[in-house]
């Protein structure tokens, strides 16, 4: 019985009896070749107007096989990143291109995740055989089941003076500036509160002395 090919990473499956003092390099070559699979990088540049196609080569390394793609080079109309219909693959995959077009990362036969003209952010794609879906990007919806936090204390921002968040929907909000070299603007001081939601009424904690406060508001009686 003579060696076959794996689906997806066209790894080379020995037979019985088969490969008589060569079987070792080809388990090597299968090795080398899972590990380009889960962590493997490589950096593809696309032609300027048609793409790219990334192979997926018998029982050797191919580009395709990567974990994780950069996309580089600059693209003069909208163009299309192609693996193999029937690969089952994940990818974390950059649009580094330079040129306000798309870039669709798709099957041969199938449909893909897109990039629009101004997106140049990372998507998690996975390929079903059929079409590349988007499990995740930097500029899609993000679904946690965790806390998500900052990579560094005090460091970072949510947002931007010209780019603002349009509505924030929270529980308690907790508001500290102790880690701040200075303290605020208007008197030096620095603190830490917590504001809380009543029935009836919003109430400020403040997180040093104890004390707690109860917001003054005015009920606004019809239209204003």
């Amino acid at each position: 019985m003579a060696n076959s090919t794996s689906t997806n990473l066209k790894l080379t499956v020995q037979a019985t009896g088969e490969n008589s003092g060569t079987w070792g390099q080809f388990t090597n070559t299968n090795l080398l070749i899972l590990e380009q699979a889960i962590g493997g990088y490589d950096t593809v540049g696309l032609n300027a107007t048609t793409g790219a196609t990334l192979t997926f080569s018998n029982g050797v390394l191919s580009n395709g096989k990567n974990e994780v793609i950069k996309l580089t080079g600059t693209i003069t109309t909208n163009v299309s990143v192609i693996i193999p219909d029937s690969i089952e693959k994940t990818y974390m995959v950059e649009n580094a291109t330079s040129g306000a077009h798309t870039v669709t990362f798709k099957t041969t036969s199938g449909s893909g995740a897109t990039w629009s003209t101004t997106d140049k952010g990372t998507k998690v794609l996975y390929s079903d055989g059929t079409n590349v879906l988007e499990g995740l990007s930097s500029t899609g919806n993000l679904t946690a089941a965790g806390h998500i936090l900052p990579g560094a204390n005090d460091t970072y921002d949510l947002g931007a003076s010209g780019n603002v968040w349009r509505n924030i929907y929270t529980g308690d909000l907790h508001l500290s500036n102790k880690f701040k070299e200075k303290g605020n603007i208007v008197d030096g001081t620095k603190g830490n509160w917590t504001l809380q939601e009543g029935k009836n009424d919003i109430f400020m904690i403040n997180n040093i002395s104890g004390d707690k406060f109860k917001i003054n508001l005015l009920k606004v009686k019809g239209d204003l």
